[in-house]
């Protein structure tokens, strides 16, 4: 099957397709921003124009302002079906003045439950920053301002499956999620803020376009981005990803003992700084 190593323009009018929220969704500026927006009615969204497997995902985004308890923020990457793969960003909006959660998953075959959540060190709603997903055969790793906040290894030579050969679409969205998003539920949206409206620039989508289903991308994948996904992470980057996680993790699936009773998951119990 044919596949082929692509990068987009950073141009949303070429690179995205509105698909859903109407005009709550704005293109703008000759493609260079884009903005969400959602109120008592709906929310929107995006995805990109293209399917990828393997590749580095980059978009900024200004996350709502103020009071944007009830609300969430998404960018991820998911295929289609039941059995779906699924790599997830989602800022879970808060009460004016406390921080947002930024929450991250993986999923493969249709299985999630690999939660790890974070606050930020800056305040994501005074102006842009880049959130990055770095998708190899061999890890997934999470970006804040190219800073690793979590790395997710393949190890389905102990079991654990990992999305390897679904191709993916990178998807954006913000919606309302009232009943579980702001402390399990509790606080709710207040629509007389809405309309709530986070804004995006320079998506970028460096990866390995595959014609259908299952193809070489990961092979050339490894073979053409020298030093991007594929790589183990330096020495600086193993630092960072460690201040971040003792300082800004505020929940990790592999620690929570109660959740899994009859032991924490197998991939728990590799090395987490590789």
């Amino acid at each position: 099957m044919a596949s082929v190593m692509t990068a987009t323009a950073g141009n949303f009018l070429q690179d995205v397709d509105i698909t859903w929220g109407g005009p709550r969704a704005k293109i703008l500026d000759g493609g260079r921003h884009l903005s969400l927006s959602l109120d008592k009615d709906s929310g929107s969204g995006f995805q990109s124009k293209q399917e990828f497997l393997f590749g580095r995902f980059d978009v900024q985004m200004k996350l709502v302002p103020g009071n944007s308890a009830g609300t969430v923020t998404t960018f991820y990457l998911s295929s289609q079906g039941g059995s779906h793969d699924e790599i997830d960003f989602e800022f879970l909006g808060n009460s004016s003045g406390d921080p947002y959660t930024l929450h991250t998953n993986v999923y493969s075959q249709g299985k999630g439950n690999r939660e790890q959540q974070f606050h930020l060190w800056f305040d994501p709603t005074k102006g842009f920053h880049t959130y990055s997903i770095d998708w190899s055969p061999e890890s997934i790793k999470f970006l804040v301002d190219n800073i690793p906040i979590r790395v997710f290894h393949n190890w389905e030579n102990i079991g654990v499956s990992y999305p390897k050969s679904q191709p993916m679409r990178a998807y954006s969205s913000l919606w309302n999620a009232d009943d579980w998003a702001t402390r399990g539920g509790l606080v709710k949206t207040d629509w007389t803020q809405a309309p709530f409206t986070a804004s995006y620039r320079n998506f970028n989508a460096n990866g390995c376009v595959a014609s259908s289903g299952s193809s070489s991308c990961g092979s050339k994948f490894s073979s053409t981005l020298q030093g991007g996904a594929q790589s183990g992470l330096d020495a600086k980057s193993r630092n960072r990803l460690r201040w971040v996680q003792s300082k800004f993790m505020i929940y990790n699936y592999c620690t929570d003992h109660k959740r899994f009773p009859q032991g924490i998951p197998a991939e728990c119990r590799r090395p987490r700084f590789l």
